[in-house]
């Protein structure tokens, strides 16, 4: 790191998100993965019901902040799964929060999940479900996870409204290293009214909840510069196009939904 704590947490300072704030700003931008995972995390806690000694499947958790997130601030059982990141590394930083009683680092993929039927009473996933989860037939199969009664929750990366026409010119614009913003993965970007019709069609899932976070973009510029002075970014700053969009279309969206 090349700047001091003062000036981590001053990059970081929102009113909007309180129990993140008590978290060590080196590690939240250390743990940079995409927009800030805590945020995100205590957002889509606001609409889920998470008692002490629950079991919670944080599903593609990165490098498990919001499985530490989760455990500290509502005192829940978390098993962080994830691809990209291993196992061993993610068991380092739970070891680091003192949390190896209720963080459990699993290393799997999303079609092939090592867990009974019925294990879970709760579904967390932050900016990660839209990269498995537009499959029609996937919260078919997602949902036997948790116990009927319990809720999944996800904070995805999505649009705000639809394009009308060719995606827009100032997201395919190369960037410094050549590349755009939206490549073919972005297909995966859908509204929230998308969302919410994609898990209607499911009759084994309830859905209570499918919005767009207020001044989202804003929040992830905010996170965005402050890992690029930081120097924890692993790819060029999306800044630039962040801005230029200013959430016309860019947007991160939660759901929740109950399993019958």
């Amino acid at each position: 790191m090349t700047i001091s704590k003062k000036r981590m947490a001053e990059l970081l300072k929102t009113d909007k998100f309180p129990r993140s704030a008590k978290y060590d700003p080196q590690w939240v931008l250390e743990g940079w993965m995409g927009p800030n995972a805590l945020w995100l995390t205590e957002w889509l806690c606001e609409k889920m019901e998470l008692k002490p000694g629950m079991r919670v499947l944080d599903m593609g958790c990165g490098k498990a902040l919001s499985s530490i997130f989760l455990a500290r601030e509502f005192g829940v059982q978390v098993w962080a799964n994830d691809l990209w990141i291993s196992a061993t590394e993610n068991w380092q930083r739970i070891r680091q929060a003192g949390l190896e009683k209720q963080v459990f680092p699993i290393y799997a993929e999303a079609h092939a999940l090592p867990y009974a039927e019925g294990f879970f009473d709760a579904i967390v996933s932050m900016d990660s479900y839209q990269y498995y989860g537009t499959d029609d037939l996937y919260l078919n199969y997602f949902h036997k996870f948790v116990r009927p009664g319990g809720q999944i929750g996800i904070v995805v990366a999505g649009l705000a409204q639809d394009f009308k026409g060719d995606v827009p010119e100032h997201l395919t614009r190369p960037r410094q290293d050549g590349r755009a913003f939206w490549v073919d993965e972005c297909w995966c970007f859908h509204t929230a009214g998308w969302w919410r019709r994609h898990w209607r069609r499911m009759e084994s899932v309830d859905v209570e909840t499918a919005d767009v976070m207020p001044d989202g973009v804003k929040l992830w510029i905010q996170y965005e510069r402050a890992c690029d002075e930081a120097g924890t970014l692993m790819f060029p700053s999306e800044v630039p196009i962040l801005e230029t969009d200013g959430g016309r279309y860019l947007a991160m969206i939660r759901m929740v939904g109950r399993r019958k």
